[in-house]
């Protein structure tokens, strides 16, 4: 499976729109071509694939539909040990790692670890995110996602709830202008919504629309600095090669 690369300015800057991080096939209900193409039909600069297994090559889905295609690993640990296996296991296999949060425990292990890219769904099992966490998420570079799906999909009393942490982790993401990435977690094509869809969400959260729409862009410029960091120019990650190791 291939990745590809976003388009660069005349400075060689690169500039992003919104990217979706998706679900496919197996561990979603469609395929990565089919969550590609809804993508691109929405408007959507990029598709960050999560599932490890799912079978696709980014740059035959890039070149049909138009849009930059990432390979994407979500680690789903039960514990700290078992994430900190899969990290070493998998960081070199994708182009963004990440984890799957939940609870206390792993999300706190997925923000102090500077190998890990994104915390993903922290509320996902009844963890929780506090100023300690966001502070390491800081320290260390790593994205926490604002997961809008169970606000889309959702009723009731669970939406209420969700929706009180989406505000509380807003108001600490402020508070230390900490790193985030957003997106409604879509396990099928069903469940895209386009970037006007999530920054009206958004709104509901007190969050705002462009901070809406520059979570999603997040998701491309992440990509963007570890395939730099990947490429021949370093010699180890954060590690720029210099003329005398031509």
């Amino acid at each position: 499976m291939s990745d590809t690369g976003g388009e660069a300015d005349g400075d060689g800057n690169a500039e992003f729109g919104p990217y979706e991080a998706v679900y496919a096939h197996p561990e979603g209900d469609a395929t990565a071509a089919r969550q590609v193409k809804t993508a691109a039909e929405y408007g959507f600069d990029g598709v960050v694939v999560r599932t490890r297994e799912a079978e696709y090559d980014a740059g035959t889905l890039a070149g049909r539909h138009g849009i930059d295609v990432v390979r994407g690993v979500e680690i789903d640990a039960a514990d700290p040990q078992e994430a900190s296996g899969a990290v070493g296991n998998f960081r070199g296999d994708c182009t963004l790692l990440l984890v799957r949060g939940g609870t206390d425990a792993v999300n706190r292990f997925a923000v102090e670890h500077d190998r890990v890219d994104v915390l993903t769904r922290p509320f996902g099992d009844g963890g929780d995110v506090n100023h300690v966490l966001v502070k390491a998420a800081v320290e260390h570079g790593v994205r926490i996602e604002f997961d809008l799906g169970p606000v889309l999909r959702d009723d009731g009393g669970t939406r209420v709830r969700r929706l009180r942490k989406l505000r509380k982790l807003r108001e600490l993401v402020e508070d230390f202008d900490a790193p985030y990435v957003v997106s409604a977690t879509p396990e099928s094509h069903l469940r895209l919504r386009a970037p006007r869809e999530l920054a009206a969400v958004g709104e509901q959260i007190g969050f705002g629309a462009e901070a809406v729409r520059d979570g999603l862009a997040e998701w491309g410029r992440l990509a963007a600095r570890n395939r730099e960091r990947l490429s021949d120019s370093f010699i180890s990650p954060g590690v720029q090669r210099g003329r005398y190791e031509e």
